[in-house]
């Protein structure tokens, strides 16, 4: 999960369990012993002990908003008080009627549903000991309920070899076969208001199924597969692994490859052109990505004041699951969940785009471009033809969390050729923008823009070429009322990729 952190690469010590897991998956040639050099040097160095780490509980809708599962059963109500104030904050809807206290029964917290999933939960050792914990205790029959996903289908098969999956099912628990969706929302979605704890990789506002502007919300909370265990064996009451009393028996994992070996074709290296690739309805190219301009004209479609806006508000996760294959049927749900007018503005704005690269009269597609067009020209000497046309955003901090393209994509699907914000929360998402052609502006002063406001930047392509990192820019409908925006560090490929107007681009040239 380093990614998730903004680490761009991340290396591991390795060991002889590393070892073991490549033997064990009989590919014992790929493992390779890495350990730092003798004469490593690091900025700082951070110990943990571990026996020192209590169980704990990320509540929403943050995965930093952490509390030891004791710290919070001991201040209940200051903690769900609190954590209602932030919620508030990040859910931003006054349609919301938001509240934790109500889920708090005869002094204790109340969860409506556990899961245990995904490759962040399912592994094989988690579930063994989520196993243990339920033996021969049952989860209740009240609202509580509790599901497993196993990380893989071997995974799968050990489990029921070993017994697991029988006395899982006999606490009352429900098992999955091995699915990323509880992570992103496609299953076991969570009940309007429903308290969830989960054993997978993230807790944002919009996901697991909440729809924020509809006035949905569901509170999830991530937790260990062991602790979620314990609060299932106490029928849905809060409870740290700690304070259950278990044998922990550890069965060995045994990989049995057949479930592949009988299933996956391996065609590496030995492919067969005779066979032709069948696609259905719902794959679609992407679009074609044109290069740069030397001058652009920006429309503003959306302002976000939001702190922080997170992957999952700019392309939501749960719903758009069947798109991952047709970039036009997946860019349809860009921002919905926080500005469900954008698609329909940036769209407008596109058809303009589209006029220009066809050779049509661009203000017949869009009039208010003649009065755009007009004011710029009292400035400037303006070549209609080699100035692009798109549409951008401003967020103050996007691109929290989940390292999805589409984030990016979708919004370059629409016609957005940039986006300007404070600053970039993931360097994985500024780097999806430049991968997409987008122009990852900053500027972090008071916005001398609104929502709907056209801007001109001249020389935008020169500006990028020559290695500039300011640039001037316009608000046409304001006067041209000049400001600066920066582009930030840019390394030479970065400005390579955004001056072709994407990374196929780049590579297919």
């Amino acid at each position: 999960m380093t990614t998730e952190t903004t680490c761009l690469s991340s290396i591991w010590t390795t060991d002889s369990s590393v070892k073991d897991f490549y033997e064990l998956h009989r590919r014992p040639e790929a493992y390779k012993e890495l350990s730092p050099a003798p004469l490593a040097y690091y900025d700082g160095m951070i110990y943990v002990d571990l026996s020192e780490i209590k169980p704990m509980i990320a509540m929403p809708f943050h995965p930093s908003n952490v509390y030891t599962i004791d710290e919070l059963n001991a201040n209940l109500y200051d903690i769900l008080d609190e954590v209602e104030k932030k919620a508030l904050i990040s859910l931003g809807n006054d349609k919301i009627k938001y509240s934790l206290k109500d889920k708090v029964r005869n002094g204790k917290l109340y969860v409506d549903q556990g899961t245990i999933a995904g490759c962040a939960g399912g592994g094989f050792e988690n579930i063994c000991d989520a196993t243990d914990i339920l033996n021969g205790k049952f989860i209740g029959a009240d609202e509580f309920s509790l599901s497993v996903y196993p990380a893989s289908q071997p995974v799968f098969m050990e489990l029921v070899k070993n017994g697991s999956v029988a006395k899982l099912m006999a606490s009352g628990a429900t098992i999955r076969t091995a699915f990323c969706g509880p992570c992103f929302g496609a299953g076991d979605v969570p009940a309007n208001n429903g308290f969830s704890i989960r054993h997978t990789t993230r807790n944002f506002p919009n996901r697991e199924g909440s729809k924020i502007t509809s006035g949905q919300v569901a509170s999830v909370a991530l937790m260990d597969a062991r602790s979620i265990a314990a609060t299932a064996a106490n029928q849905g009451y809060l409870t740290s692994a700690e304070n259950i009393d278990v044998n922990f028996m550890k069965p060995k994992y045994y990989f049995d490859s057949t479930i592949y070996d009988n299933r996956v074709y391996h065609g590496i290296g030995k492919p067969d052109s005779s066979v032709e690739l069948k696609f259905g309805p719902g794959i679609v190219d992407w679009p074609a990505m044109t290069a740069l301009s030397e001058d652009m004209i920006l429309k503003v479609v959306s302002v976000i004041h939001d702190p922080v806006t997170t992957t999952d508000e700019l392309i939501p996760s749960g719903e758009t699951s069947s798109y991952r294959s047709n970039p036009l049927g997946l860019a349809e749900y860009t921002l919905s969940r926080k500005d469900p007018n954008y698609v329909g503005r940036a769209k407008e704005v596109q058809k303009a785009e589209k006029a220009r690269l066809a050779g049509n009269d661009v203000i017949a597609a869009n009039e208010e471009l003649k009065e755009v067009y007009d004011k710029i020209a009292a400035r400037f000497s303006l070549d209609k033809t080699s100035t692009q046309i798109g549409s951008t955003i401003y967020a103050v901090k996007p691109g929290d969390g989940s390292a999805r393209e589409q984030a990016a994509s979708c919004q370059k699907v629409l016609g957005g050729f940039a986006n300007i914000a404070k600053e970039y929360a993931t360097k994985r998402y500024r780097s999806n923008l430049i991968n997409w052609g987008m122009l990852p502006f900053l500027f972090k002063d008071e916005l001398p823009f609104d929502n709907g406001d056209y801007l001109f930047i001249k020389d935008v392509r020169k500006a990028v070429a020559e290695r500039v990192s300011e640039i001037k820019a316009y608000v046409v409908n304001k006067d041209m009322k000049e400001f600066t925006l920066q582009l930030g560090e840019l390394t030479d490929d970065e400005r390579e990729i955004i001056l072709k107007g994407c990374l196929i681009n780049y590579y297919h040239d």
